[in-house]
């Protein structure tokens, strides 16, 4: 069985936060969260684990794209 992979973005709104909110709990600038999202800029090993206990999802389960799938 294939695993169940969502977006940073989805991920979040499942979780019913904002990107205010998640900025907030991680110190950070809401843009931090925005270029995230939109794959600007791809976060740290160390902040994934951290948004991946606040949106209380397997770390696994959030897909980011690789470089072939961005272009």
């Amino acid at each position: 069985m294939e695993k169940l992979q969502i977006s940073l973005a989805a991920a979040r709104v499942n979780a019913g936060m904002t990107q205010a909110d998640v900025a907030g709990k991680m110190h950070l600038n809401k843009q931090t969260i925005v270029n995230w999202e939109n794959n600007r800029v791809i976060p740290k090993p160390a902040q994934l684990e951290m948004m991946s206990r606040i949106y209380n999802i397997p770390l696994d389960n959030i897909f980011l794209p690789t470089k072939s799938t961005l272009s």
